[in-house]
């Protein structure tokens, strides 16, 4: 890419000029390679255009700035620094989201679950699919680390060149409020957005609930998406039916496009008939609860408006037989089930916990904590979502991050000791689970939520590895 496209793409003012080939794009001052353009914006904590001078010494051959800098290099002054990123990289990589069928999924709750349907659906429909988000990037036989649910503007775009070149049609990917924020996904246009529910979470980053609804509902303004899929039992969903055209709306509780009736729930998955925009079909998950049944409605609605047959739907559906660390079955011992879910907010342990002790014929255990430096608030809330549904609580540490792991079962603690309900602490997860694990009898449940799939626990800044079912069945083994 020269200077003047670069120009050109993000509609800046020149200061200067160049004929070096810009090499890569970076907003990493650690990071710069020799030929880059670096993109200087304010931050929340930290303002990168005091690394000018940093910059050009390490080999920056463009500054993309929103004031003029002091600095002998080529500049493109902007507005918003972030946008810029997030133009600059579908110009770098040749607009390839644009070759591309993306769907984008927002939600506090469900996304990943979601992609993971449609994209059981789309390549039962003989599809090459993608899929991007907090489990990693997965396309072409490709399984990618994840790094964030909704990746940075230069990689994501790298990535969608990837995809493109290898022939990938569908792209299902989660979008974070955070990404919305940010302007991750500026420029990109969607196939369709799917909107799955809005509960508290991320009140550390947003000021309020209405701030944090208000990032989720950007995916559905300014023509984004071709279709909407909007959940009509949420009030953030049906706020937003009131602004599109054309959506096609999904629940169980109020009047819906698509909804399903005759729901029977067990431990080894899901049954219910679909009512999708009038045509009827019973459908089979390999999924228990009854917030996958939700899931389902959005992918099949989804699904549906971008033209896939409903036989194939239901077989699609069918065919997805876990999400990791989604309500995952991990295994049993002594009679008992065990679960491993990413339950970390108040509404998922609530929903997770409520559809596992309909299906309980002992006793309910659920063993959670609360990741550090996030949202406080939620804490208390979720002592008390567990203290409601299970019969017996483990409290221990999730991801602590730079936070004192005792500091914040305390806090939980606030929400459970209330209740009057039993309830035990044990810092340390690895021993907490075994000793959760040690309870166990025949026809109990045991619940371990917060991490989900993730494969590390974050201590003092330090990721050490850690993975909530391959510790279970560890324990399981050793027992």
């Amino acid at each position: 890419m020269k200077f003047g496209q670069l120009v050109n793409a993000l509609g800046g003012v020149a200061e200067g000029d160049t004929d070096e080939e810009i090499t890569g794009l970076c907003t990493s001052s650690a990071a710069v390679g020799k030929g880059n353009a670096f993109f200087c914006y304010r931050g929340e904590k930290y303002d990168s255009h005091s690394c000018a001078a940093q910059v050009r010494q390490a080999g920056a051959a463009v500054l993309v700035c929103e004031r003029k800098l002091d600095c002998p290099l080529p500049q493109i002054i902007v507005p918003d620094g972030r946008a810029a990123v997030a133009k600059a990289a579908r110009a770098f990589y040749g607009e390839a989201d644009r070759k591309l069928k993306i769907v984008g999924v927002t939600g506090t709750n469900g996304k990943t679950t979601v992609t993971y349907m449609l994209d059981s659906i789309f390549r039962a429909a003989g599809k090459s699919t993608g899929v991007i988000g907090t489990l990693g990037v997965k396309f072409a036989g490709r399984d990618i680390a994840p790094e964030l649910t909704t990746p940075d503007p230069i990689y994501l775009h790298s990535v969608f060149k990837d995809m493109a070149d290898c022939g990938v049609e569908y792209v299902f990917m989660e979008v974070s409020a955070h990404a919305l924020y940010f302007d991750k996904v500026a420029g990109i246009r969607f196939a369709a957005g799917v909107f799955t529910n809005c509960t508290q979470d991320h009140l550390d980053f947003f000021r309020n609930m209405q701030e944090y609804a208000d990032c989720k509902a950007k995916l559905f303004r300014g023509g984004r998406c071709a279709a909407a899929i909007l959940n009509s039992d949420d009030e953030l969903g049906r706020s937003i039916a009131t602004e599109c055209r054309g959506c096609i709306t999904y629940g169980l509780n109020n009047p819906a496009d698509v909804f399903a009736v005759d729901v029977e729930e067990s431990l080894d998955g899901t049954r219910f008939v679909l009512n999708l925009c009038d045509e009827l079909y019973e459908i089979k998950l390999k999924l228990p609860a009854l917030h996958n049944v939700y899931n389902a409605m959005a992918a099949a609605a989804c699904a549906k408006s971008l033209g896939i047959n409903c036989d194939v739907i239901a077989k699609g559906l069918y065919s997805l037989g876990c999400v990791p660390g989604r309500l995952e079955h991990i295994g049993e011992y002594n009679g008992a089930h065990i679960f491993v879910d990413f339950a970390h907010t108040p509404d998922g342990l609530e929903k997770s916990l409520q559809s596992l002790k309909k299906l309980c014929v002992g006793k309910l255990y659920c063993l959670f904590g609360c990741g550090g430096n996030r949202d406080r608030a939620k804490r208390p809330l979720m002592g008390a979502v567990a203290a409601k549904y299970a019969d017996f609580c483990i409290v221990t540490s999730d991801n602590p991050r730079f936070e004192d792991p005792y500091d914040i079962i305390l806090q939980i603690e606030e929400g459970l000791r209330p209740t009057g309900k039993a309830y035990v602490t044990v810092t340390d997860r690895e021993t907490a689970t075994e000793y959760a694990v040690g309870l166990l009898s025949a026809g109990d449940i045991l619940l371990v939520a917060g991490k989900g799939g993730e494969n590390y626990q974050e201590i003092m800044g330090i990721k050490h590895c850690y993975n909530d079912g391959e510790i279970i069945k560890d324990i399981i083994a050793k027992c």
